[in-house]
């Protein structure tokens, strides 16, 4: 008789709780779509701006690969001159700071790291984010780095201030290698090389020792030419970068899209199951009465 009087109480209070934690599963799915949709409004918003400033990249690149090919033409029949020593190389690294834009920035230490293992030198890097990649990996081949780059189109006169502290600090080199993002289109891009040569190297190129060329004419055309090399590097890197943002932004929407598709209908199914039990519930009792 207890066992027959307490079983009714019991499937009750079993009832009650799976209601209750059917209401806790809907305020956590709800709490998790207010969270979804908030951050898909912001990766919305990033990439309308991202949009917006890949325009102005986009205009200032083609200014800068004016320079690029001017240095084109200085080195294009410029070599180093064979010796019986390998020449020094110093790696100049050019990224940003920023993040949220994809594998922009692994894309440079991993080429950096490629062309290391070929031929060794020493390194200069320009950004926190690559440089934190490579610190784990070579530190002790770190000469110079600079931070506070990219924030906006790059201007020749920050491509000439990294420049000026790379002939100062940057130790001894032959010939610089800068790797950096080159831009191919609005949603692809890929890392380049390029190489520039010291002032003590381009007179002992045969091109040039066809001219008799003052020491102070050397050294100033291989300077200019290393600032012109770092502007089209930073320029055209940021427009890829900006666009590499641009696309991360919109697959993270579309992600958040999908998660808010999904648990939207996770939450209807739900409720409904909930409704449908409350149904049964007062059907219940109105069938016991």
């Amino acid at each position: 008789m207890f066992a027959r009087s307490v079983r009714p109480a019991l499937n009750v209070a079993r009832v009650a709780q799976q209601q209750s934690q059917g209401m806790a599963t809907l305020r956590e799915i709800e709490q998790r779509l207010k969270s979804v949709r908030n951050i898909e409004k912001i990766t919305k918003s990033m990439k309308v701006v991202a949009s917006t400033k890949l325009t102005r990249a986009e205009k200032a690149m083609k200014e800068a690969k004016k320079y690029g090919a001017a240095n084109n033409e200085l080195f294009k029949h410029t070599e180093i001159s064979e010796s019986e020593e390998a020449p020094k190389i110093l790696y100049v690294g050019i990224s940003s700071d920023g993040g949220l834009c994809g594998g922009i920035h692994s894309s440079i230490s991993r080429a950096i790291k490629k062309e290391m293992a070929a031929n060794p030198g020493t390194l200069a890097v320009v950004g926190d984010k690559p440089k934190s990649q490579l610190a784990r990996a070579m530190p002790q081949a770190f000469k110079v780095t600079f931070n506070s780059v990219g924030k906006d189109v790059p201007t020749f006169a920050e491509a000439s201030a990294i420049a000026d502290e790379i002939v100062k600090n940057g130790g001894e080199w032959d010939e610089i290698k800068i790797v950096s993002n080159k831009y191919l289109s609005a949603i692809s891009y890929e890392s380049g090389v390029t190489s520039v040569i010291s002032a003590k190297a381009l007179q002992a190129a045969a091109g040039f020792q066809a001219y008799e060329m003052e020491e102070d004419v050397s050294k100033d055309l291989a300077e200019f030419a290393l600032a012109n090399a770092i502007y089209t590097a930073l320029v055209e890197g940021h427009a890829a970068e900006i666009s590499a943002r641009r696309t991360a932004m919109e697959n993270a929407s579309n992600n958040a899209n999908d998660m808010m598709a999904s648990l939207q209908l996770q939450y209807n199914r739900g409720r409904q199951a909930v409704i449908t039990n409350e149904l049964i519930d007062i059907i219940t009792g109105a069938s016991a009465l």
